[in-house]
């Protein structure tokens, strides 16, 4: 058999439909840098304090955390020819597994800087994929990356969303049980947050650039605002409509499929959660601009966005992940210090308030994901399968970590135009 890097296996992880998951399906061949992927592997545990389990059998949740490695082989080659992309397949191909995955990839992430041995940390950026041009946030781009997540289906998103159907950080209050009976008030909570920080009150012509399913145009239309709001995806618009007809807002709320970039008009307030992080770092300047130019002088915009440290950011910046490749093309999380940079050079906003509160997302994701896992019956009935499963548990824990080891942020800054 050859070898070399560019051929694969023909072997075949069971159970992987090979038409729909060509790269988790097919196991890459044995090469050179196999065995320094097992090397590397073992360092990364060591450093981490990871425990790695070859044997027969599951053990429990254990200090310290175990990572279980089902078909070692596989999970070094795929290691070796994809690094954290073969990590992630190797994991929807059930190669690996761990009984406390986010307890896991948390221990991970907080030692991520000292997993690859110091000598070697320069050769990352020449090793690692880079990400392909296709994942530009040009308008026919951006309209296929946010189809990629976000039209997946609307029953879907409901096995695992509240009632509210709001898909980004939720709000708790200190000392309040962070349980799905409280999260749809944090989710609400979080959304009064941003429009009373954007003074949305009654007859405020409002923009909302990112619509979701609709919660926060519904709330805002039912303090008396006239919303515009607008999305990428057709499934979220349709849901959308269906929603403020139901609550008899019709008349105050206008949901549109329209990029941003083509929206025009001055508003009283605008309005954006968690969508800067789909805009990529090429698009950032007209992203802000606008902002800038939709909001009437003396007006503001409420944004909130998950935020990354600076550092980080600019080493991340070119790299094409895991959760570009299955979960979000064409993104990437800004820093605290890149927002503030494209207010400065690009608009005439200035933050007047800032509330970080990341540990409110890690517990929003861990709702999320024992939702999501315990419909996996439902989630079968709609059509996806083990693998897409899998993928789905592994993005949900894998951000969650993110979060809890403080990798990742989120914010919500309130802008005002100067008149």
């Amino acid at each position: 058999m050859n070898t070399t890097q560019d051929t694969t296996d023909r072997r075949r992880t069971p159970d992987v439909d090979a038409r729909r998951w060509p790269d988790v399906a097919r196991i890459p061949a044995r090469g050179p840098r196999t065995p320094v992927a097992r090397a590397l592997a073992g360092h990364a545990a060591a450093r981490a304090g990871v425990r790695l389990h070859t044997g027969p059998g599951e053990p429990a949740a254990a200090d310290p955390p175990v990572l279980c490695l089902r078909d070692p082989d596989a999970f070094h080659r795929r290691l070796a020819a994809g690094g954290l992309i073969g990590f992630g397949e190797s994991y929807m191909a059930g190669e690996w597994d761990s009984p406390e995955l986010v307890r896991l990839l948390t221990v991970l992430a907080q030692g991520y800087e000292e997993l690859v041995p110091r000598p070697l940390r320069p050769l990352r950026h020449v090793t690692l994929p880079r990400r392909p041009a296709l994942e530009r946030n040009t308008r026919s781009g951006a309209r296929r990356h946010i189809s990629h997540h976000y039209d997946l289906s609307n029953d879907l998103f409901a096995t695992f969303l509240d009632p509210t159907m709001t898909y980004s950080s939720a709000l708790f209050e200190d000392g309040e049980e962070r349980d799905p009976a409280t999260l749809a008030r944090a989710q609400r909570r979080k959304i009064d947050r941003l429009l009373d920080g954007a003074g949305v009150t009654d007859g405020t012509e409002l923009l909302e650039i990112g619509t979701g399913w609709g919660e926060l145009a519904v709330r805002a239309a039912r303090r008396g605002a006239r919303v515009t709001t607008v999305t990428l995806s057709s499934e979220q618009r349709d849901l959308a409509r269906e929603r403020v007809a139901a609550a008899g807002l019709g008349d105050r709320v206008q949901v549109e499929l329209r990029d941003y970039r083509d929206v025009e008009g001055s508003y009283d307030a605008v309005v954006s959660v968690e969508m800067v992080e789909a805009v990529g770092e090429r698009y950032w300047p007209v992203y802000f601009a606008g902002l800038d130019r939709l909001v009437r002088p003396g007006g503001r915009v409420g944004l909130q966005s998950i935020t990354m440290e600076h550092g980080l950011m600019r080493a991340s910046r070119n790299s094409y992940t895991w959760m570009h490749k299955y979960i979000f093309p064409g993104g990437l999380i800004p820093s605290v210090t890149a927002i503030e940079q494209q207010l400065r050079d690009r608009t005439r906003l200035r933050v007047v308030d800032r509330l970080a509160f990341g540990a409110d997302y890690a517990d929003t994701l861990r709702l999320w994901r024992d939702s999501f896992e315990g419909a996996a019956e439902r989630v079968a009935e709609l059509g996806f399968d083990d693998t897409f499963r899998r993928m789905w548990s592994f993005y949900l824990a894998y951000c969650e970590a993110g979060f809890r080891a403080g990798m990742i942020d989120v914010e919500q800054m309130v802008l005002e135009r100067s008149r």
